[in-house]
C-alpha cells in the first residue's frame, strides 16, 4: 500500500500518546521509507501538531542526509561519506545569540595540538533535550574573500564539555522543548566532521527540506483529524492532493529556484486549506480543537524567511 492509499483507508490509531517518549516509539512503527511519506505517516498517527513537527523534522534530517551522501558520491570525494547515518534523534544546532546566518556563526572547530576541539554556544536547539546526536555549525575561520569557512560536527550529549540548558517552553507546541547548548572544549573525531560545506550542503538546504517534511507532517495531521471527525469528502481528497505534491518536492533539488516556487504555491494552498476548516474543527474533541487552535502558530515559524526565498526563486526563474 502506498501512503496516499494509506491515509485513505488505514485503520486510524492517533494514540493518546503520554509523552515524546512515547510519541518516539510509535514513530519507530513506520513501514514507509521514503521520508517524505515517513513525515506523512507520523503527522496522521499525531494527536497533535507539536507531535506531527517532530515526525516532519526527523524526516527531514535523514532527507538532508541522503542528498549529501549521494552528492559527495556523485563528486567521488576523496573522503567518503560516513556509513553511519544520523541518529534516529538528531537535532541541528546552529541558532546563536546573533542568528543562525552565516556570517554569524561564531562556535569553533579548532585544532590544539593535533585534536579538533568545538567551542561555542547554541542559543536555540529544537529536540536537544531528547536527541542522541547533535549536529553543531562550527566554524574553522575566514577564507580569503572573508566568507565563513563553515563544517556540520556530530557531537554526542553526553561527550565531556557538553551541557544541555533546557529553556522555557513556547506558548504553542509546548510539548516540543527546545535547549541551550554550551560547548567547551569538545574533542571531535576526525569522523565526525562530515563531508560538505556547513553551510551550503547542510545548512541552507535543510530550510527547504524542513519546510517540506513539516507542511507534510501538518498535511498527514490534518488527514487524520479528519478522518477520525468525519471532515467532508473533499477535504480529504485536497490533503491527498498536497501529499502527493510535497512527495514530488521532496525529491527535487532543495536548493532550485522552481523547488521554492513549488513549495511556496504549496504553503499558500495549504494556508487557505486550513482556513477553510475552522467550521469542522467544532467536531473534534475540546482537547484536540484546543491543542490545534492553540498550536497553529507554530506553521508560522520562519515565515519571513520563506517568502524571501520564494521572492528571490522568482526573480530566478524569470532571467531563465
Amino acid at each position: 500500500m502506498n501512503i496516499l492509499a494509506y491515509q485513505l483507508g488505514a485503520p486510524l490509531a492517533r494514540g493518546p500518546y503520554v509523552d515524546l517518549e512515547t510519541w518516539a516509539a510509535r514513530l519507530a512503527q513506520c513501514p514507509f521509507t521514503g521520508q517524505v511519506e515517513r513525515a506523512l505517516w507520523g503527522g496522521f498517527h499525531a494527536d497533535r501538531l507539536g507531535y506531527a513537527f517532530v515526525a516532519g523534522y526527523r524526516a527531514a534530517l535523514a532527507r538532508l542526509y541522503e542528498n549529501v551522501g549521494r552528492a559527495t558520491a556523485d563528486a567521488r570525494a576523496s573522503r567518503p561519506f560516513p556509513p553511519r547515518p544520523l541518529g534516529t534523534r538528531a537535532c541541528l544546532c546552529a541558532t546563536e545569540s546573533t542568528g543562525a546566518h552565516p556570517r554569524n556563526i561564531s562556535t569553533r572547530l579548532d585544532k590544539q595540538g593535533g585534536t579538533l576541539v568545538l567551542n561555542g554556544e547554541k542559543t536555540f536547539a529544537t529536540l536537544a533535550t531528547l536527541a542522541d546526536e547533535l549536529l553543531v555549525v562550527a566554524t574553522r575561520g575566514l577564507e580569503a574573500d572573508g566568507k565563513n569557512r563553515l563544517r556540520l560536527v556530530r557531537v554526542k550529549p553526553t561527550a565531556a564539555g557538553v551541557e544541555i540548558v533546557p529553556r522555557d517552553p513556547m506558548p504553542f507546541a509546548p510539548e516540543l522543548p527546545h535547549a541551550l547548548v554550551r560547548l567547551v572544549n569538545v574533542l571531535v573525531e576526525d569522523e565526525d566532521v562530515l563531508p560538505g560545506d556547513g553551510y551550503d550542503d547542510w545548512l541552507k538546504p535543510f530550510r527547504t527540506v524542513e519546510d517540506t517534511h513539516v507542511l507534510a507532517s501538518t498535511v498527514g495531521y490534518l488527514h487524520g483529524a479528519a478522518r477520525e471527525y468525519g471532515f467532508p469528502p473533499d477535504v480529504q481528497a485536497e490533503l491527498v492532493s498536497l501529499s502527493l505534491s510535497l512527495i514530488d518536492v521532496g525529491a527535487r533539488d532543495p536548493v532550485a529556484p522552481l523547488t521554492h516556487v513549488v513549495l511556496a504555491g504549496l504553503f499558500g494552498s495549504a494556508r487557505r486549506l486550513i482556513a477553510s476548516l475552522e467550521p469542522e474543527w467544532e467536531k473534534a474533541s475540546v482537547d484536540e480543537r484546543g491543542r490545534w487552535q492553540r498550536d497553529l502558530p507554530l506553521l508560522m515559524v520562519a515565515d519571513k524567511v520563506r517568502s524571501k526565498r520564494t521572492e528571490t526563486a522568482m526573480t530566478a526563474m524569470q532571467t531563465v
